[in-house]
């Protein structure tokens, strides 16, 4: 027979309001003793709290869930962390989904996450759900968007100062005297808000420092069809001597690609990646890089969403921006 709260009670010899505050944690008016007998009559009998019953009494199943767009990146598992730290001080659990920048599969995920009756969602939004955003916020949902925002979606957002981050790659490889600069990025750089922006800080950083944007030096490619994108790059009559890797994931294939061709860093090529990757500081030569505060977004983010999740006529419009830093290293 399955074990109550009822049998807690009478085997610890106290009330069933008494057992209740203890499995709560409410425990400021509870003798030391008290909290013993309670615990060892769980321990003594099995008992495990009824979860779904204790999420329709209190109207919350102390659950998030978190929607990223591509886990393999660093950025995003640093984020998760934080915010998966920020919840644990909690006691709130998470749901972790992986999107593959599929916009139906976030949808799934979505309404997965909706019946499960999570407390709210941090999403790294795909772009392709705008019905679904719009109605989760309408609805007074709590959803906060990271790493990315959806145009026309009044929804609370955590992003890098993008424009900024490629700012500060070109004013530095232009500092050292490099004046043939490329940049590439993974696809869909023209609908995704942080390789959109890039590009964008890059062409106008060019521009400032008295540079012509070329654009055969702008690459947006699948990552599978990077190094050939490279390859054609770099036999250009007049190649750059410069390139921007706009992501950990294009840094992989620029330093894969360098290695199989025998490519000397900096001496033929420079290099400076946006997104730290944790191997920056030992590969020779040492990776310069851009970095974002992943950590301190994620827990921004975590904060905004209880902070919506605790009161649910906070401003949906909030966009919250972070400052890139440079990590000066050997690359470039």
């Amino acid at each position: 027979m399955k074990v109550t709260i009822t049998d807690v009670a009478r085997y610890a010899g106290v009330s069933k309001s008494t057992v209740s505050q203890y499995l709560n944690k409410r425990y400021d008016y509870m003798a030391e003793k008290t909290k013993i007998k309670i615990e060892q009559a769980i321990k003594e009998l099995g008992y495990h709290p009824n979860i779904v019953a204790r999420s329709l009494k209190q109207k919350s199943t102390t659950t998030i869930g978190v929607i990223t767009a591509n886990i393999l990146h660093v950025f995003s598992t640093q984020v998760i962390r934080a915010i998966e730290d920020f919840c644990n001080e909690l006691d709130f659990h998470v749901i972790v989904c992986n999107a593959d920048d599929d916009p139906e599969k976030e949808k799934k995920y979505i309404d997965m996450l909706r019946a499960k009756q999570v407390d709210g969602i941090i999403i790294f939004p795909t772009g392709g759900n705008v019905p679904t955003y719009e109605q989760m916020i309408k609805e007074e949902f709590p959803i906060v968007f990271v790493d990315r925002y959806v145009p026309g979606i009044m929804g609370s957002a955590i992003l890098l100062d993008n424009m900024k981050a490629a700012t500060l790659a070109v004013n530095e490889f232009t500092r050292k005297g490099y004046d043939r600069i490329a940049i590439i990025m993974p696809e869909k750089a023209d609908s995704i808000t942080p390789r959109m922006e890039r590009i964008n800080g890059y062409k106008e950083a060019l521009l400032d420092n008295g540079l012509a944007v070329n654009p055969s030096y702008i690459q947006s490619l699948e990552v599978k069809n990077m190094k050939k994108g490279l390859e054609e790059m770099l036999a250009l009559p007049e190649p750059p001597n410069a390139i921007i890797a706009g992501n950990d994931l294009t840094l992989y294939e620029v330093l894969s690609y360098t290695k199989e061709k025998g490519i000397t860093i900096p001496d033929e090529l420079a290099i400076i990646a946006i997104d730290d990757v944790p191997f920056a500081n030992i590969y020779y030569p040492e990776i310069t890089s851009i970095v974002q505060p992943a950590f301190e977004m994620g827990t921004k983010a975590a904060n905004l969403l209880f902070e919506k999740i605790n009161n649910h006529s906070i401003p949906n419009e909030e966009v919250f921006r972070f400052e890139p830093k440079l990590i000066v290293r050997s690359s470039c």
